[in-house]
């Protein structure tokens, strides 16, 4: 086994701990994170086996900004998914002291990085992942909540609104709260109408996220000697400045016996073992890995941070015949959970008197932290004596990929999503493609123990329950459970069914917070969300696709022979002659449309590019009267060589700049609603049954809607999955 083998020679006696490396592998009984199979024992040198980075503390210069656009690239190159607090960038419109102008804000810069993100994506062969969070009284909090609203606007973030106790304390006594930067108070709102504000871009959007932040510093084993402001794109990990950590998971289906039986039990006691080398392995990984920055592997190595979670427990308990989100299952979720902790801390002193602790151990400060002091007295007193190798030991991440590797078991701590699905698997190049018939792996076991071939869903014994049977706190329950038990955090999903009602909804995060939680996200199926991918269905589509066609071209207008307009003059560093921008309207039914644009330069270089974009763009607009969408696909493309700011707006491309231009027009001749947005003109379609229709549908393989589990977009048909 490679990775097994790499992991060993980071031993004196390589040859007695290579097999029982393996045979945790080999067995699927420990899955390490994706990054360390990828990587390890390859010829690639220049990658990281870390998963997970939070980037440096961002400084409020333009050289502190650049600096950490730089490293993120420099870090996401080599695979690491990346996690920023902005909440250190002064707010949008603040005065530059020495050159006279205005701070554009966190979010401009945001989309910086987003272009970055999305460069780095097209030159290799993982998505960029990147997680962006604001606290909570951040005068721009309001601008952040809504800043992906439109679905071209930072694609490649999740986002996460950083909470304080004080603010929760505030929205439950309806008092005001300060928005502030630096002491200075630039607003006082209302901290209920703010948290209304989170809860219904959280409910009709799926973000931001809530992140606990005052809770992850309280719970953090290094409160002495750092502060954590951010975390990785999926929240398991809060991590200080240039932090990164391993991550590994318990493949929890391999140590149930006699599944299926009515007398099934659980086998703690090699659960507890696989841990003990788990540990050791991970600890290796640190030595071996490559670092993207120096001041990460500086981190890594004064703390040794990892992550042990865990996979498989809705399969697990199905073995069990318990229905996840029982009290049953609930108490099961927290003794296994106590069982990788302990396990992993004891290791974990081992190995500090074998090798030493790690160089920022401090045990009187370590031994009053809130998790550490909860640990049985013989792990304290082990600590006490002797050390700890590892600072933190326990997190629980998404686990999409590694899932499917060893038997398409289910994902992480998430309940089942669905028992059998068609999956598309690429071969050689894009066009070659196989597609499979995939199952759950508790569901494919049932059907061999039964000795069936096939059973229908509604046939199942009551414990096969998939996610849309789980109500949301009994995920709460589940979560709550485990994170007594995880000294970082963990990556998870409730998901909401599409009609679940707002007033039922809005107190999710608040019960989050009553229980100790160190965030929480959720994710309801809305009309809202990713417009173009809403699946319609699939017979009204082809019925429907020849009579638009034709309703389309019937109402074309004619060109009159004379068309007002307007032209707008551009000048763009990308050339050093400036573009101008005619858009002519002509009046229909008593009300003025753009229909058609022409695009002047004396740049040649772009003559070809020009001369189709206009077409194109002039098409849009003869067939549509308020092609308000355009205005979204311009500002959407992104130059890989990057872009540039204008009037503090950052362009991300000219074709970006011209989407601008068409957006100010069309606000010019009265298609806006006044508050700078667009209005939508989309027809609503009639919806029969909510829980069937608003699925975003996979951009990759376009066969299956998408999933939101451990706080990540997944396809359950092909290998996409936004976070990965």
């Amino acid at each position: 086994c490679r990775v097994a083998r790499a992991c060993a020679a980071a031993e004196a006696d390589s040859e007695t701990w290579a097999p029982k490396f393996e045979e945790v592998l080999r067995n699927f009984e420990f899955i390490p994170g994706g990054r360390i199979i990828a990587n390890l024992g390859t010829s690639r040198e220049q990658v990281t086996m870390f998963n997970c980075y939070v980037m440096n503390k961002i400084e409020d210069s333009i050289e502190g900004i650049f600096d950490t656009v730089k490293e993120s690239a420099m870090t996401q190159k080599q695979g690491g998914g990346v996690g920023f607090d902005f909440s250190t960038i002064r707010p949008e419109g603040s005065h530059i002291q020495g050159c006279g102008a205005q701070s554009s804000g966190p979010l401009s810069f945001m989309q910086v990085l987003d272009s970055t993100c999305r460069t780095i994506m097209s030159a290799g062969q993982r998505r960029g992942a990147q997680m962006g969070v604001m606290r909570c009284d951040h005068p721009d909090i309001e601008k952040f909540i809504s800043a992906k609203r439109k679905n071209e606007q930072l694609k490649m973030f999740n986002l996460s609104v950083g909470i304080t106790k004080d603010f929760m304390e505030a929205v439950k006594n309806n008092t005001d709260w300060e928005l502030k930067f630096k002491g200075e108070v630039h607003k006082t709102v209302k901290a209920s109408e703010l948290w209304d504000q989170i809860m219904r871009s959280t409910y009709d959007y799926a973000e931001p996220g809530f992140l606990l932040i005052d809770k992850i510093n309280e719970m953090n084993n290094l409160n002495y000697c750092e502060e954590i402001t951010a975390t990785n794109p999926c929240g398991e990990q809060p991590l200080p400045p240039y932090g990164a950590c391993l991550l590994g998971s318990a493949n929890l289906t391999r140590f149930v016996n006699k599944p299926f039986t009515g007398k099934a039990t659980f086998n703690f006691k090699r659960l507890a073992e696989v841990i003990t080398i788990a540990v050791r392995m991970l600890d290796n990984v640190i030595e071996l890995s490559n670092y993207p920055l120096e001041q990460q592997r500086l981190e890594a190595k004064s703390k040794r941070r990892m992550g042990i979670g865990i996979t498989g427990l809705a399969d697990a308990f199905i073995f069990m015949g318990i229905k996840y989100g029982s009290p049953e299952s609930v108490e099961m979720a927290e003794k296994i959970m106590q069982t990788i902790s302990h396990a992993a801390y004891r290791s974990s002193i081992e190995l500090a008197k074998e090798k030493g602790t790690f160089e920022k151990f401090d045990a009187d400060k370590y031994l009053t932290g809130q998790y550490v002091k909860q640990m049985p007295k013989d792990i304290r007193d082990g600590i006490k004596e002797h050390g700890i190798r590892n600072s933190h030991l326990t997190s629980i991440a998404p686990t999409g990929t590694i899932s499917l590797l060893a038997g398409n078991v289910s994902s992480g701590l998430e309940p089942v999503f669905a028992f059998h699905y068609t999956r598309t698997i690429r071969n050689t190049h894009e066009d070659d493609v196989t597609k499979v018939e995939v199952s759950d792996y508790a569901y494919d076991l049932y059907k061999k123990h039964m000795n069936i071939t096939t059973i229908d869903d509604k046939d199942l014994p009551e414990y096969f329950v998939c996610s849309n049977d789980i109500t949301p706190v009994e995920h709460l329950e589940i979560q709550a459970a485990l994170q007594r038990h995880v000294d970082s955090s963990i990556s998870k999903t409730i998901n909401i069914p599409s009609d679940y009602p707002f007033e039922d909804f809005k107190d999710i995060y608040l019960q989050a917070y009553d229980k100790g939680l160190k965030g929480c996200t959720t994710f309801r199926p809305s009309e809202y969300i990713s417009g173009v991918l809403v699946r319609k269905e699939d017979n009204k589509k082809e019925e429907k696709a020849p009579q638009m066609r034709k309703s389309a071209e019937d109402r074309i207008p004619k060109r009159p022979e004379e068309l007002e307009g307007t032209t707008y003059k551009l000048k763009t560093p990308l050339s050093p002659d400036a573009f101008y921008v005619t858009i002519n309207d002509m009046i229909e039914n008593g009300s003025r449309r753009p229909y058609e644009l022409f695009i002047n330069t004396k740049n040649l270089q772009h003559f070809s590019w020009i001369v189709a974009i206009t077409r194109l763009i002039s098409a849009v607009f003869r067939h549509d009267p308020k092609p308000t969408f355009l205005v979204d696909e311009l500002k959407s493309i992104y130059d890989p060589n990057g872009g540039y700011f204008k009037k503090g707006k950052y362009m991300p491309s000219l074709a970006a700049e011209i989407g601008y231009v068409v957006e100010q027009h069309l606000e010019k001749i009265g298609i806006y609603d006044g508050k700078n947005k667009i209005k939508s003109t989309a027809k609503v379609t009639e919806v029969k049954d909510a829980k069937k229709s608003n699925k975003m549908i996979c951009p990759q393989c376009n066969e299956r809607e998408l999933i939101n589990q451990e706080n990540c977009l997944k396809c359950l048909a092909c290998s996409y999955s936004k976070c990965s």
